[in-house]
């Protein structure tokens, strides 16, 4: 492992030669799944918008254990397939799925036209149905696989100016848990992680102001912050078998906010 992987701590066997797709997987905390699952020595795909950026991680994760990534638009529900159809084919069916791909860009509710509704939907809740949806038939036929979903507390502690995104984060819940029963007979898992607020790159340029560090510190219950690695070394657990037992639940990495 490397030192750029040193927070991995723990390793899971069954995780090693298993294929795994990652949506939204160039930045962020998509970017750290990727990392931590290679370290993992698992088989990754990924795909995101940002090409330069999908390009450059795949480059410095080549070598024995490559990873793919593959240009794709989540909102575009033809090409999101082909994206796992490219994963499959490269690396065999899949049996990890990591619905990581979102955008909480801010919006208040009086500008939100219908075109930006859907635009904001597509995003943050469609692709989720449609990828585990496509991943079903290789996890049954594999004997079982784990879906991870990606919610948010932004909703569960009432945050202001993006209402359509947090009615898609509180809507993931319901989607993880309807899935884990319709797929659960199958011995295929499925959980959401719900971070807290997690200080990527894109937050600290954004959203985080001089003032939200005293928020910060009163709102979590430990100190320091939440980083995307934290968010993927749960992440990993709920991926291997390790967590064979556990379905249907929300996975709160937020440092004791909520």
């Amino acid at each position: 492992m490397t030192a750029t992987n040193s927070i991995y701590s723990a390793r899971y066997p069954s995780l090693a030669g298993r294929s795994v797709f990652i949506s939204g997987g160039a930045t962020g905390i998509g970017e750290a799944l990727v990392r931590a699952f290679h370290a993992q020595d698992a088989h990754v795909g990924f795909c995101d918008i940002d090409v330069a950026a999908g390009q450059a991680l795949a480059a410095t994760l080549q070598g024995e254990n490559a990873v793919l990534f593959h240009a794709c638009d989540v909102t575009d529900v033809a090409a999101l397939r082909a994206a796992i159809a490219a994963v499959r084919a490269r690396f065999g069916p899949i049996r990890v799925l990591l619905n990581n791909a979102a955008n909480d860009r801010r919006h208040e509710m009086a500008d939100v036209t219908s075109e930006d509704f859907d635009a904001l939907v597509a995003i943050n809740f469609k692709h989720q149905f449609f990828a585990a949806q496509a991943v079903a038939e290789d996890m049954r036929a594999a004997g079982g696989g784990s879906i991870i979903n990606f919610g948010s507390i932004s909703w569960m502690i009432k945050g202001a100016g993006y209402p359509v995104y947090q009615a898609c984060k509180a809507a993931a819940r319901g989607l993880t848990r309807s899935l884990a029963r319709d797929l659960g007979k199958a011995n295929i898992r499925v959980n959401s992680i719900v971070p807290g607020w997690v200080m990527t790159e894109r937050q600290l340029k954004l959203w985080v102001k001089p003032e939200s560090e005293a928020q910060i510190d009163a709102a979590q219950c430990l100190p320091g912050r939440v980083m995307a690695q934290d968010i993927a070394s749960m992440a990993l657990f709920l991926a291997a078998d390790d967590s064979r037992m556990c379905s249907a639940q929300d996975y709160v990495v937020d440092a004791g906010w909520t």
